[in-house]
């Protein structure tokens, strides 16, 4: 283990959500899929209830406390009434239950005698109900991973939340279509671990799942939760890691970050603040601001909101420090009031800037009674936002004296993490009243163990010697989201295994990092840059070509993208001609270089006809026209001689 990791006690949980290639939805008949066209629409309001303990959960009041009201859009074929709540769900889908408990016996957990369903409250909108439903079908179990075996804690199988379609004006809209889809959670136990090590535990349990044949693939049909904490800190959960490349930066992101508040806290500490005393005198500060040059200020006031001054007892200096690339605690708390639609925040650290002046910052010192060593905060914003706003800062003041807040956050496309919301409590799951018990057989149980798949290094050697593949290219495809394509494209073509395979991973890898969105590619489209390879109407250099064609939207096929490049393959005569006369024109340069010119000429040609002629067709017949000029150099030296 790194010793940075092992020096802050790393510790990491995972659990791994993984979409089920079902017939149907989990509780209806409804087809699992993304649908385009969501002709019925709706809009609810969520609002959070108490437990039976009088209870409400905190990160239900949050989502509450946003007052955002959700737009819900359903297609025919994938939502019926039981997506809408408007009619209670039907038995669960046996078929799911089925993969769950395969899953469950791969890992050598234990199955539950009876399948109970749960309801986990959520109001972010996800679920039109304002809860999920969840049921435990196994405990315990190991996972053996290249960094040792690690216990499983519980297998579930729920619902999937509705798919975010878009966010604006305060409302979020929904699309049913993916609302309901079975989903199985495989929750580990706790670990230690670097995180790369984490990054190749959550392949294992990956590559575990797509080995049932049973899941599907995809983009967002497997998604990461990761628990993590350190020494002297408290459980964060980044949730939503769809991409498993990510999760190593996740981790190691998020574990700086935890480092960094505790230090802070350590500070804070050192300087005597205390958490109840770490927040000062609220201002409005209307009138400091009357005459101000900062736009975003001006705007607010114009506009009839407040701008509001925080005091920050001890925290001089601390708002701007900067430990580790973006993680500073001025950011955190910029990014805890956006949630509340505040985008007006500065800090004492970074002023006078922006159009406030010094004079303006004095005012604000001497209007929040500021000490030598304090900081303050103005928030600036609508009035109907701001007191929650103002709350959810100084409940975050208090919590940087403890050290690390237990919330929930998100990841961001590079790999950092943002806050989303505090950590779920206890009082959030109840019984589902509308799903009687399901009884799991030993004759059932018994019956599925037959269908435990192979461990994936076998799999990994069956396709390296079915294929003609290497032991990398196997593992890469094996691997791979476009596993079931490349078995598609194998059975509908006569191209070579190694050119298919190496493409669908390495090709589409390399332009998704140079950020084209490769996920947008359809099946259908691939499938046909492979026809067009096949029918010799486009050369397999070309590949690359058409595919950032499509991806960038100059084309809409890949015929109209080949036609657009000029990328025809050249029959062989045509090649041949090209290679004449390229070697008639550079005689002397060969005839003074010997096979030496070969490289420069070689590049010259692949610089006229890259995209519409094999480079090792290309590279052949140079090198035999090139080799036949020097043999009769050599002739004629001897005839000389």
């Amino acid at each position: 283990m790194g010793s940075f990791y092992k020096e802050i006690g790393l510790l990491v949980g995972l659990e791994i959500h993984q979409q089920l290639a079902t017939e149907a939805k989990l509780f209806c008949s409804c087809k699992p899929m993304d649908e385009e066209s969501q002709t019925v629409k709706f809009e609810r309001r969520l609002r959070p209830s108490q437990s039976e303990l009088g209870q409400i959960d905190p990160a239900a009041l949050f989502e509450f406390k946003k007052k955002k009201p959700f737009k819900y859009h359903a297609g025919a074929e994938s939502a019926c009434l039981v997506e809408a709540d408007e009619e209670p769900p039907h038995q669960i889908n046996e078929e799911a239950v089925d993969t769950a408990l395969i899953v469950a016996l791969a890992l050598n957990s234990t199955p539950m005698d009876e399948l109970h369903v749960m309801r986990k409250i959520v109001i972010d909108g996800s679920n039109t109900t304002g809860f999920q439903r969840t049921a435990i079908v196994a405990l315990g179990g190991t996972l053996k991973t290249p960094i040792g075996s690690i216990p499983v804690q519980t297998i579930c199988l729920e619902e999937d939340a509705a798919r975010l379609l878009n966010e604006s004006e305060g409302v979020r809209n929904y699309g049913l279509d993916r609302l309901c889809i079975p989903l199985i959670e495989v929750a580990l136990a706790p670990f230690t671990a670097t995180p790369e090590e984490v990054q190749e535990v959550a392949y294992t349990v990956g590559r575990l799942l797509r080995s049932t044949g049973r899941v599907m693939r995809g983009l967002g049909s497997i998604r990461q939760d990761i628990n993590i904490s350190i020494q002297g800190g408290s459980v964060v959960e980044v949730k939503g890691v769809q991409n498993l490349e990510l999760v190593s930066r996740v981790v190691d992101f998020e574990s700086k970050r935890q480092h960094f508040l505790v230090k802070i806290a350590q500070t804070l500490q050192s300087r005597g603040v205390k958490a109840e005393d770490a927040v000062g005198e609220v201002r409005v500060l209307n009138e400091v601001f009357k005459q101000t040059q900062s736009k975003i200020l001006k705007r607010v006031l114009e506009s009839g909101g407040e701008v509001i001054g925080v005091a920050l007892r001890g925290f001089k200096d601390l708002l701007k420090l900067e430990e580790h690339p973006g993680i500073r605690l001025g950011k955190e708390f910029a990014d805890l009031v956006r949630f509340y639609g505040v985008g007006g925040l500065f800090h004492s650290d970074e002023l006078p800037a922006y159009g406030i002046s010094k004079e303006e910052v004095e005012k604000v010192r001497s209007e929040l009674n500021l000490r030598d060593g304090d900081a303050f905060i103005i928030i600036a914003g609508d009035r109907g936002i701001l007191e929650d706003a103002v709350e959810a800062v100084a409940e975050r003041a208090r919590a940087a004296v403890k050290g690390v807040p237990p919330e929930t956050r998100g990841p961001t496309p590079e790999g950092a993490t943002r806050f989303i919301r505090p950590r779920p409590g206890p009082a959030r799951m109840y019984p589902e009243t509308d799903i009687p018990p399901l009884p799991i057989s030993e004759e059932r149980v018994e019956m599925l163990r037959a269908l435990i798949p192979k461990p994936w290094c076998e799999k990994v050697k069956e396709y390296a010697s079915k294929y003609g593949l290497s032991a990398k290219l196997a593992a890469q495809i094996c691997d791979s989201e476009y596993l079931p394509l490349f078995e598609q494209i194998l059975e509908e073509t006569r191209i070579q295994p190694s050119y298919v395979a190496a493409t669908l991973t390495e090709t589409l890898v390399s332009l998704s990092r140079l950020g084209f969105k490769t996920e947008n590619l359809s099946d259908k489209t691939i499938k046909e840059v492979f026809t067009l390879v096949e029918r010799k109407e486009a050369s397999k250099e070309g590949v690359p070509a058409i595919l950032e064609k499509i991806l960038k939207g100059e084309a809409k096929s890949p015929k109209e993208a080949a036609e657009q490049l000029g990328l025809t393959p050249l029959s062989e005569e045509e090649v041949k001609r090209k290679v004449k006369e390229l070697v008639e024109k550079n005689k002397q340069l060969i005839r003074s270089r010997g096979q030496g010119a070969f490289s420069a000429l070689m590049g010259e040609l692949m610089r006229e006809l890259r995209g519409r002629v094999d480079g090792k067709k290309l590279s052949t017949l140079l090198q035999e026209e090139v080799k036949q000029i020097v043999e009769e150099s050599r002739g004629e030296a001897q005839l000389h001689l």
